[in-house]
Order: C-alpha cells, then structure tokens, then sequence
C-alpha cells in the first residue's frame, strides 16, 4: 500500500523534507564568492547542483531564498565550485551556518585558501578539483533562484586522475541525502552502455 502526497495540502516545508529525502544522492556545490565591498569571501555548500551544458561548459546551483552566495555572485558575477570530498564533511558542514555576510567561513572553519586563476574568489586549498566559474544567467524560480556559470578554468590534483580523466574512486564524492543524512560513495560498479545496432535484412 502506498501513502499519497500532496503538497499544497502539506504546506512548503514538509513537502521540502519528502522531496530532499526522494531525489538522493545530491552532489554538493561548496560555492566560493566574494563581496564587492569589502571583499568579503563567503563559502557555503549548495547541494542543488548540476551539469546545465557541456558546449559551452556551464554548470549550476540553485539558492533557496537570498543566501549570501546569490548576492556575490550578482554584484560580482563569478563564483568557484570546490568539490566535495568525503574527507572534508565536516569543514563542509561548518560552512552552512548562517553567519552574517560580513563573517568569512574561510576564516571562521579555518579552511585554507588558494589564489584562483581566472576569477577573484579564492579556491579551497584541499579541495580535489575546482571549477572557476563566470556567471552566465540566473533564474528566479518561485523561492529559489538557479545560479548558471560558465567555467572559464578548472584544476584537478594529479594523484586523482585515472586515464585522462578524475577517477570517482580518488575523488570519494560526498553528497546530501535526506534530513542530516550525508552520503558516501560506496561501492562502484562498470557497465558500458549498449550500443544501439541496426537490424540486419535476412
């Protein structure tokens, strides 16, 4: 027997809890930005994060309401994208208080910075891979708001690149799942996709 759902009948943030705990693993964008006055640098992780186009090469996190990370990147217009790696959880998670705009994460978690190469946000030092990114558009959804950014360069750590390409099983992604429910990566399993053939006449 199933249970039904609706979600104007439950209201927005029990519908918020099912749904977060339905569309699992999430990958996480731990968003580096910086204000344009002051020079803040502001480092919070964003676990609605996707591939939004490969040609050109654009990727995106979603803010729910009007998190610091959305203000930077619409005065400044870039961002960094630091991989999430299950060593760095907790120094993660200490990046999702809310701390007033003023007060730097980097500074709070301690957490190390590196000079960026393209953009001026900083990028976390321990972070496996980095994607430097250019804000391309943003796009009000109704209480979110869907954040696109071209990467205009990216760094990777030479220990985990496996035939040319980051290898899952060096990088060990951590992801969000439901509630206070973190994700770890688990057992990896390889199938190749079938190819398509057409049939031959007899």
């Amino acid at each position: 027997m199933r249970i039904e759902y609706d979600p104007e009948a439950m209201g927005r943030a029990a519908f918020y809890r099912f749904l977060t705990s339905v569309v699992v693993p999430r990958p996480i964008a731990w968003v580096s930005t910086i204000s344009s006055k002051g020079g803040t640098e502001n480092l919070a992780p964003h676990s609605f994060f996707s591939i939004a186009s490969t040609d050109p090469p654009i990727v995106q996190f979603t803010s729910i309401g009007r998190k610091d990370s959305l203000r930077n990147v619409e005065d400044t217009g870039e961002f960094v994208v630091n991989f999430s790696s299950e060593s760095l959880l907790e120094l993660i998670n200490a990046t999702a208080i809310d701390y007033p705009r003023s007060v730097s994460e980097f500074d709070t978690a301690g957490i190390e910075r590196e000079a960026s190469r393209c953009v001026r946000p900083p990028r976390v030092a321990t972070s496996h891979v980095v994607l430097e990114c250019r804000s391309h558009t943003t796009l009000r959804m109704g209480n979110s708001t869907l954040v696109f950014g071209r990467v205009v360069h990216a760094a990777a750590d030479e220990d985990c690149i496996v035939d040319e390409r980051p290898s899952s099983e060096l990088l060990r992604p951590l992801t969000k799942l439901g509630g206070d429910e973190w994700g770890t990566l688990g057992e990896v399993r390889h199938l190749s996709r079938i190819p398509y053939e057409e049939p031959t006449a007899n």
